[in-house]
């Protein structure tokens, strides 16, 4: 199945609707990176994080988005598969929000849809642009090499730049490499080059670069962090459920033993059964989609 390509109007209205969901949320032409989990929060979107590993050749899922009816308030929870690279679960989340601004409803994404599917092409498309807007970009690499195109570039210095980039903008490597040839910097033939880079291999040019350029930030990035858990804000909402009797003893150890806590903890002494704990574990199984 051949790539589903965006149309200029396509482009131009994700363009539109990231930048002023940056500007809504505080950011005009700075990274979001790690602020992208405060945004979470002041969306009131629930993070739940496990890590899920693929079955044989069938892809775990990157992320997803559910709702759920409590009292009559609509919750909202980002799935997030933390078994994959960081720069990768950031880049998810991002590509959720887009599901989430354009009310597309519960969601799961996994690899194999991210470029047969139109809406997954303009979620990645919003992400990319949510994280890393054009006009920075264009910015930066005038600002950098006193031209707009860097088509006479030499690779070597290219991939300094992308690790540079890296390390900043917290996208990953390819999404980088896309962004430079959307923004017409560099040319198709620079792209395939950059493109067919593995970018983890430890061996590899690209990865011996970026840790001489930012070693702490360019390990965290590319490496799984396998967390199981969700926000402190999250975790402090379910213990005041708990104290406030909206919750009783054994919701409270269920809904902490999602993420890998327990009652006693917090200084409350609650026990929950096996049974409990292994209907939680099936939920983040991943074996059932939810609805596109």
């Amino acid at each position: 199945m051949n790539p589903v390509k965006l149309n200029e109007v396509q482009i131009d209205e994700i363009r539109k609707l990231a930048g002023e969901k940056r500007r809504s949320l505080g950011f005009v032409e700075t990274p979001i990176a790690n602020d992208i989990f405060t945004i979470l929060d002041n969306l009131d979107i629930m993070l739940l994080e496990y890590p899920i590993e693929p079955e044989g050749d069938k892809p775990a899922f990157s992320a997803a988005i559910m709702y759920s009816e409590e009292d009559n308030n609509k919750l909202t929870f980002f799935g997030l598969n933390t078994a994959d690279y960081y720069d990768k679960q950031i880049f998810a989340i991002a590509h959720e929000l887009y599901h989430y601004f354009t009310k597309t409803g519960s969601h799961l994404s996994r690899p194999e849809d991210e470029e047969s599917s139109l809406i997954e092409v303009k979620a990645n498309r919003f992400a990319a642009e949510f994280l890393l807007p054009e006009t920075a970009l264009e910015s930066i690499v005038l600002d950098e090499f006193k031209t707009s195109s860097l088509k006479k570039v030499q690779h070597k210095a290219l991939l300094r730049f992308i690790a540079r980039l890296h390390c900043t903008w917290w996208l990953p490597y390819r999404s980088l490499v896309k962004r430079l040839h959307e923004i017409e910097a560099i040319s198709s033939e620079q792209y395939t080059e950059l493109y067919a880079v593995n970018e983890r291999d430890p061996e590899g040019e690209y990865v011996k670069t970026g840790l001489a350029i930012n070693k702490e930030e360019f390990q965290k990035l590319n490496k799984p962090t396998k967390n199981i858990g969700t926000s402190p804000n999250e975790i402090e909402i379910i213990i005041r459920n708990f104290e406030d009797n909206l919750i009783d003893e054994d919701k409270f150890a269920e809904a902490l033993s999602l993420f890998n806590k327990t009652p006693d903890e917090f200084g409350y002494e609650i026990k929950v059964s096996q049974d409990d704990i292994d209907e939680l574990d099936a939920f983040f199984s991943g074996e059932d989609d939810d609805e596109d």
